[in-house]
């Protein structure tokens, strides 16, 4: 037995029977008022639904026939595609506080009327709340418990641009091959915002500038020089550190920055051997990152050396373990772990969000068992994630350490 038609199906076949009854009543009231009024009109306009009604029965089709011809696919509308399989929500433990402390909105307003640009926020960093909120008033302190209960207030000043001759995978600030020239005035407005922001520990950073013949290593010094200058001439002792591109492993100009008068020399290794060529631009290397990190230590054996690590990447805990073991083998002295984060689909994905826990183990066996003498670690640490702070307490421990030297000694 065939399967009666579905409801919508017949529809259409309902419309077309109640065209049939009406053209029928038509034809009836037509035939009544043409007896009263003019024949002519009458039998026209009867031959004409005559006529309709002809052509209507000659279309007609059955209603199995009807039914079978209707049933064609029914277009459904499409829903929006599922959330892609390599975008993972992000868990509990990484969220940051809002910027809304006044510390914050005076360094964003001194940065906007000079036209500087910070890392902090090109690269959409989530601690800049955090770390251009701190200066508690204690910027010297005599303990590691006050160097952690008073806050450093900590900025990252991104010089020679905001546009980088790279494009690594992982990075959010802008490229091109061929960024704007130079400011030559650039480093007596970062030496000026400084001294104005009342920064105790300052972090330099810059784009990759491959368009230039010297890669911007002497602009860099000269940043370094006049803000030293600048702070020293008002009776500041600020603390500078530099986290340089690797200046294609040309040694000579690491040595120009090297030698500029910083106290902590920083160049970030990323990631682990196996993945450099994935997450870095084709121009940088792992062991060109290992061979600029030494070479620091040879040119001014004085300045600590620093790097850091991105976790999330696909990396194994074998690897990280060779690679710290890498870095000491080349004299760095402290580490810092952080989780990645997309920056936006463009960028690569991260492949796993790892626990504050497992964060913490590496501390532990950075510290404790490779040797290193500061390491912080955790879901939102960054290169210079309250750079001040950590390397104030590691000063503070070094000092308690002496203390405790000379006291065993006497």
């Amino acid at each position: 037995m065939a399967a009666l038609p579905s409801r919508r199906a017949l529809v259409p076949l309902a419309k077309s029977c109640r065209d049939h009854r009406f053209l029928s009543s038509c034809a009836v009231k037509v035939t009544h008022t043409s007896n009263d009024g003019d024949a002519d009109t009458g039998k026209n306009n009867l031959s004409r639904l005559q006529t309709l009604r002809s052509r209507l029965h000659e279309e007609d089709t059955s209603l199995h026939e009807f039914a079978a011809s209707s049933l064609e696919p029914i277009i459904k509308r499409k829903k929006a595609p599922p959330r892609s399989s390599k975008i993972l929500p992000k868990p509990k433990w990484l969220r940051a506080a809002p910027a809304t402390s006044p510390k914050y909105h005076e360094l964003r307003s001194t940065v906007r009327s000079l036209g500087l640009a910070t890392v902090c926020e090109e690269a959409k960093c989530p601690n800049i709340g955090d770390c251009w909120g701190g200066g508690h008033g204690k910027n010297n302190p005599n303990s590691a418990e006050e160097a952690e209960h008073y806050g450093t207030a900590t900025a990252t000043i991104m010089i020679m641009g905001d546009t980088c001759t790279r494009g690594c995978s992982f990075c959010a600030v802008k490229t091109s091959r061929k960024p704007p020239p130079l400011d030559a005035d650039e480093p007596r407005k970062v030496a000026e915002a400084v001294s104005e922001w009342g920064l105790d520990y300052v972090v330099l950073t810059s784009v990759d500038r491959d368009d230039l013949d010297d890669q911007g290593s002497y602009h860099f010094r000269k940043v370094v020089q006049e803000l030293k200058q600048l702070n020293n001439a008002k009776g500041k002792n600020i603390i500078v550190e530099a986290l340089t591109p690797d200046f294609c492993g040309e040694m000579d100009l690491v040595s120009n920055v090297a030698t500029s008068g910083l106290d902590v020399y920083a160049h970030n290794i990323e990631t682990v051997e196996r993945l450099t060529p994935r997450v870095r631009d084709r121009r940088a290397g792992y062991v060109q990152s290992m061979n600029v990190l030494a070479h620091v230590k040879t040119a001014n054996p004085n300045v600590l050396t620093k790097t850091s690590i991105m976790l999330g990447l696909g990396e194994n805990d074998d690897e990280i373990r060779t690679t710290l073991r890498d870095l000491r083998e080349n004299d760095v002295d402290v580490v810092t772990f952080g989780q990645y984060l997309q920056p936006s689909r463009r960028h690569l994905p991260v492949k796993e969000y790892v626990t504050p826990e497992k964060f913490e183990e590496w501390r532990v066996v950075a510290e404790e068992d490779m040797g290193f003498k500061y390491c912080a670690s955790g879901p939102l640490v960054r290169s210079s994630y309250k750079a001040g702070e950590f390397f104030l307490k590691n000063m503070v421990r070094e000092k308690e350490e002496r203390k405790r030297l000379e006291d065993v000694a006497v």
